[in-house]
């Protein structure tokens, strides 16, 4: 990649793509085009083929996406699954059409298996059932892993998937009906502390075990693929550490300040019972991580206090 050629980054204001942006300027890419949605609606087919026909991006980084926790997933998995494929197709189809030197697309976790072996390899994709929690957003970010295949398959186009473990960091989304775990405990808690609540509600026995990886340090693995990996397999970007729910709510409460009592709501869904990724083949292409969790959760916890004004959800 030179420095100086056209990188298209899709949801390059969310969580994953900010992180991406801020990750690739800082090695020197200085020609990084975004559109909001209200610019660019990925699920219409034309606005994305006359978007590629007059921009001509070289490269892609696929990280738009309809995203939400274990209520959003729930509750709506047909818009899930309808819009996340829609985006997918529309953008890797253009990508092939106008001839995109290579382009990144980022799956999920929640793609493998509910009861997948643990640390989970790239090689346990479409081996068992999914988690029923989440099952429509896995199916479409499955579709757009194997689309990249396909494409690369049939016509040699050079692009990659990359699969990041459990996510958090600066321009998270912190609604508590639609956000991820962590972010919510954030909120939960720091709100709990602001009006001095006695206790703080959170979901399932906190048994579960969970990896969370700092975004900052995913965008630089992400950056690593796009120079350096060619491969047709998707490749799991994560820490290879994992913690029980109830442990990382203790990190969080500490980060927090918050001295109050923690409540397990029982009645509510746990999802996956373990979820940690083997990153074997990221660490063999020589790339590791860089930010703990503990460290990690204190830089967000700093971004979310100092910027409630333009977080998502609040």
């Amino acid at each position: 990649m030179e420095k100086s050629e056209k990188i298209y980054v899709a949801g390059h204001r969310g969580l994953v793509g900010s992180a991406i942006v801020r990750n690739l300027k800082s090695k020197g890419y200085d020609n990084i085009i975004g559109r909001t949605h209200g610019e660019l609606d990925l699920t219409d087919q034309k606005q994305v083929r006359d978007f590629f026909k007059e921009e001509k991006p070289e490269y892609v980084v696929l990280a738009a996406a309809k995203v939400g926790g274990i209520n959003a997933n729930n509750t709506m998995p047909a818009d899930f699954a309808y819009e996340n494929m829609q985006i997918q197709c529309n953008v890797i189809k253009c990508a092939h059409d106008h001839k995109v030197k290579k382009l990144l697309f980022l799956g999920s976790s929640c793609i493998y298996p509910r009861m997948a072996p643990q640390p989970i390899p790239e090689n346990a994709l479409l081996t068992g059932p999914l988690e029923a929690t989440n099952e429509a957003y896995a199916i479409a970010k499955i579709s757009g892993l194997e689309m990249c295949k396909f494409y690369k398959r049939q016509y040699g186009d050079d692009f990659i998937s990359c699969m990041p473990t459990n996510l958090y960091g600066p321009h998270d989304n912190y609604d508590l009906k639609n956000s991820h775990v962590l972010p919510a405990m954030i909120r939960k808690f720091h709100e709990a502390k602001i009006n001095d609540n006695e206790s703080v509600e959170l979901w399932g026995t906190g048994k579960v075990l969970r990896e969370f990886l700092y975004v900052d340090d995913m965008a630089d693995a992400c950056v690593f693929l796009l120079e350096n990996y060619s491969g047709e397999e998707h490749v799991n970007i994560g820490t290879g550490k994992e913690v029980t729910i109830k442990e990382l709510a203790e990190i969080v409460r500490k980060t927090v300040g918050y001295e109050g009592r923690i409540v397990w709501n029982h009645d509510m869904p746990d999802g996956t019972p373990r979820k940690i990724c083997d990153v074997s083949k990221l660490n063999s292409l020589g790339w590791h991580h860089k930010t703990e969790l503990t460290e990690g959760v204190r830089l967000a916890y700093d971004w979310f206090v100092n910027n409630q004004d333009i977080g998502r959800g609040l």
